[in-house]
């Protein structure tokens, strides 16, 4: 990926970067940070998150943003890429002692213009319900740190709810709260509700109802980021260990596991239709997990440190029609489907359940995510139908991924065309034309809810493999600070260790568990391009922008093609002012 220049060029930041929609531009006067401007120094501070709200008012400018930087927690009015960011004017502020804010997540259900509810967690262990807008503190959760005393590390409302919210932190337990509901004076006592390989759920046991509603402890080391499906019905976890472990939420259920190359896990994301899973860690891959064949069915290679975001674009999602007359729906429903990011899962999948048919396939979906990592690096990827559906005759897939290191199937193989009518898009990139058969061969291994509705496609297609291929994780531009290093009996990485179900990561190596890297796809990035100077710690998707951040503290917002605007610059306020046009809110956190 070097071009002339040298290392010149590959060290420079882009500010502007080619897909096959268009040209994604950085809108400098769109970039929020502290009102000085000046960069944060980072070193030993929390990772600096964005949340983002709208409020559904009547101005039409109803995005509102927060993000953290160190001590402080700041809430803006979010203009985008319609104009200029005003930073002398955040609606709120806030500057905290004795503790950090680490992550954060707002209330869509209940946000309105004049009231919204925002859960901050922090380094020391508390969550905090404030309302930005009223400029309140409302509640204080494990305040006493009786119920945990570790880092909170991820926050989320429970979807559908109001008033519940669940707590991850690096002890490895995540907690369920009610905001009604009290912590209590005293420390938790817990009864065991549910056990399984590497989790038990516990209820707290009192005679009143308090905080927390339940306990989850969640295989060995930090539990570093949980996602909700899109529906809300299964709960994704991330570990230290190394290991993603999906839980249907309701019925406590282990629906599947999944374990890392090497080194800890650190993000995960779901697909729109939550059909797919991807996690990111400190193996420097992208891994792309099956929810239905509960299996990984491709890696990607572009980062040189920890991945430490993915998410996926549901605003640029490639819809198909391969026969007119063979989609059944309205026009709404087509448009619908072309943007089935923005809906529910529930609603999604019965439309898009259509290209799982072995019988006929009228629409084919390409799903675009992406990544940042400790690499300053932002990759973009796509999903596409060659891994998507392997069984298939490949020659059917219409791909934009250039599925690297893939060999052609020998002379006597099954070598079936198939004419794709309606093919608007460009040319296609190099594909695998190849079949690991280990994934196949074992895509029945798991059992579960939805196995039934692909099983019978599944089976027996293939018995080739992808050559072997020397692994790139050795390259001399890997940072050192920045990555594990590969598996080795010298490794002292005890974190690998799941000491509860004895799991030897050398042994689970080559399992269905955690394939060899040469069998399963490798992807290699639409772009991977450096865009900051200090790690990447958020990548959010929006409609019409893609929003970015560094350990520095400075939010960016890139231009999705043609929606970019020309901008009223907005001067910057002088670094001396430090007074805001409000008070302050100091709050006081024991460690």
């Amino acid at each position: 990926m070097a071009t002339e220049g040298g290392g010149k060029e590959m060290n420079e930041i882009k500010t502007q970067f080619t897909t096959r929609e268009g040209l994604y531009k950085l809108l400098p006067h769109s970039e929020y940070s502290r009102p000085n401007r000046v960069p944060f120094n980072s070193q030993g501070s929390n990772p600096v998150r964005v949340s983002f709200v709208n409020l559904n008012d009547q101005s039409g400018n109803g995005d509102r943003l927060c993000f953290n930087v160190g001590r402080e927690l700041y809430f803006y009015i979010y203009k985008g890429v319609r104009k200029a960011a005003d930073l002398s004017k955040p609606i709120d502020k806030r500057i905290y002692k004795g503790t950090q804010p680490t992550c954060h997540d707002f209330n869509h259900l209940t946000a309105t213009a004049e009231s919204v509810s925002l859960l901050v967690g922090f380094s020391a262990g508390q969550v905090q319900l404030i309302d930005p807008i009223k400029k309140e503190t409302s509640k204080l959760f494990n305040e006493e740190r009786l119920i945990d005393k570790s880092r909170v590390t991820c926050v989320k409302w429970v979807p559908g709810s109001e008033s519940l919210f669940l707590v991850a932190h690096s002890s490895g337990n995540m907690y369920l709260y009610n905001v009604e509901h009290t912590c209590g004076t005293t420390a938790p006592h817990y009864q065991l509700l549910k056990q399984g390989e590497s989790f038990a759920v516990h209820t707290c046991k009192s005679k009143s109802t308090r905080n927390p509603l339940l306990k989850w402890t969640v295989g060995e080391g930090a539990l570093n980021e949980f996602a909700f499906s899109p529906d809300g019905k299964f709960l994704a976890c991330v570990s230290q260990d190394g290991f993603l472990r999906v839980f249907n939420f309701d019925s406590v259920e282990l629906h599947g596991t999944m374990k890392s190359y090497f080194g800890g896990l650190l993000c995960v994301c779901w697909s729109p239709d939550g059909k797919y899973i991807v996690t990111g860690g400190e193996d420097d891959l992208v891994t792309v997990w099956s929810f239905v064949d509960c299996r990984v069915i491709a890696r990607g290679h572009g980062h040189k440190s920890w991945v430490s975001v993915v998410a996926f674009d549901p605003y640029t999602t490639s819809v198909e029609e391969g026969d007119p007359m063979e989609f059944s729906g309205s026009d709404e429903d087509f448009q619908d489907l072309l943007h089935f990011g923005r809906d529910r899962a529930n609603s999604t999948q019965s439309r898009l359940s259509k290209r799982n048919s072995t019988d006929s396939r009228p629409v084919s979906v390409t799903y675009r995510f992406g990544s940042v990592g400790q690499d300053t690096q932002l990759c973009l990827w796509d999903l596409t139908e060659d891994i998507l559906f392997p069984h298939q005759p490949l020659s059917r897939a219409r791909t934009h991924t250039n599925v690297m290191n893939a060999t052609s199937p020998p002379a006597g193989s099954n070598g079936n065309s198939v004419t794709t009518p309606g093919n608007s898009v460009p040319p296609p990139l190099p594909r695998s034309n190849s079949l690991p058969h280990s994934a196949v061969s074992n895509a029945g291994s798991k059992s579960s809810v939805m196995d039934g509705a692909i099983a019978s496609g599944v089976s027996k297609f293939a018995t080739l493999s992808l050559h072997d291929r020397k692994e790139r994780h050795h390259e001399k531009d890997h940072k050192r600070n920045h990555s594990m290093g590969h598996i080795s009996s010298k490794s002292s990485d005890k974190l690998n260790l799941v000491t509860k179900t004895k799991t030897d990561p050398a042994k689970t190596l080559g399992t269905p568990l955690c394939p060899r890297m040469e069998d399963v796809p490798l992807l290699e990035p639409l772009i991977c391009k450096k865009i900051a100077h200090e790690r990447l710690t958020v990548l959010i998707f929006l409609e019409d922008c893609i929003v970015t951040a560094c350990q520095e503290g400075f939010i960016c917002t890139w231009g999705r093609p043609g929606k970019v605007g020309s901008q009223r610059k907005i001067a910057p306020i002088d670094s001396e002012q430090g007074q805001l046009p409000h008070s302050v809110c100091f709050l006081s956190l024991s460690r």
